[in-house]
């Protein structure tokens, strides 16, 4: 009886795309080529974010045994046998990047996780507690209907109405828009979050948050600004990079099972007719 192939780890997997690199990657980058080579298939909520810290984790704790090196900010290579003694990344930078990926602290502002233009018709609105289910291009869906943060209605023709879930959840919110004035007005919403998700899928609801940091603050309002409106004379997306952090939104799977039911009753609809 032949034994199934042992997956392998995020940093052998890491260290297979990176020995076929020709210039250094981004963790998403990376990630995508491991699902494209099928070497996982348990990627968990959050792969970006779990290669990325398997990797700095390996920088820190390795040093220059460490397999890997970060040439430039934000990208991956595979040390050589005529790379530098050390790596080109401060190990302040290395210990600052494990904090973010590991969502335990961003000192880039206090976003942790956004969707931008979710489609009111994707989400089963039954009450308070509705879910807002999103993920990563790659990865498990997380239920995002206790996040809390700020939240933008959009109508055709741009923000119709912005709004903040504080202390309430952002489900509870935007669950009343659809029927107060609003209700019959906005198709899509955006959401920008302070809680980051965890690998396993949930919401790290507790996960600490730079609460007194100015520079935080204008960076966080920046960016939201500039990725919610878009302004035509930005040519960057602000000092705070969301893309490790952006959901993009998944469908409910009671809509999926409400499909099939109304299937069956016209499968039996045309039997009876028959």
């Amino acid at each position: 009886m032949s034994c199934m192939p042992k997956e392998p780890s995020w940093k052998e997997a890491a260290i297979a795309v990176l020995q076929d690199a020709t210039e250094p990657m981004t963790a998403q980058e990376i990630v995508q080529e491991i699902v494209e080579r099928k070497l996982k298939t348990v990627l968990g909520a959050t792969p970006w974010a779990t290669v990325g810290a398997h990797m700095y984790a390996s920088m820190k704790s390795e040093g220059t045994a460490s397999p890997f090196l970060l040439p430039e900010k934000g990208r991956f290579a595979l040390r050589t046998k005529d790379a530098p003694p050390i790596s080109s990344t401060p190990l302040s930078e290395i210990v600052e990047q494990i904090a973010i990926v590991n969502s335990k602290l961003s000192t880039k502002g206090f976003i942790n996780a956004l969707g931008m233009f979710w489609e009111r018709s994707k989400v089963d609105w039954n009450g308070p507690q509705t879910k807002l289910l999103g993920m990563q291009s790659v990865g498990k869906p997380v239920d995002f209907g206790s996040q809390r943060g700020i939240y933008l209605l959009h109508d055709t023709q741009g923000v119709l109405y912005v709004g903040k879930a504080h202390p309430g959840p952002i489900s509870q919110r935007l669950w009343q828009h659809t029927f107060d004035r609003l209700g019959g007005r906005w198709t899509r919403f955006s959401w920008f979050g302070l809680y980051p998700a965890a690998e396993d899928g949930t919401l790290q609801t507790l996960a600490e948050l730079p609460i007194n940091s100015a520079e935080a603050l204008v960076l966080t309002l920046e960016a939201i600004l500039i990725e919610a409106l878009e302004p035509r004379q930005n040519r960057k997306r602000g000092d705070t990079n969301f893309e490790d952090i952006e959901f993009l939104q998944a469908e409910d799977p009671k809509f999926e099972l409400k499909r099939k039911l109304a299937f069956f009753e016209e499968l039996k609809s045309g039997i009876k007719a028959g």
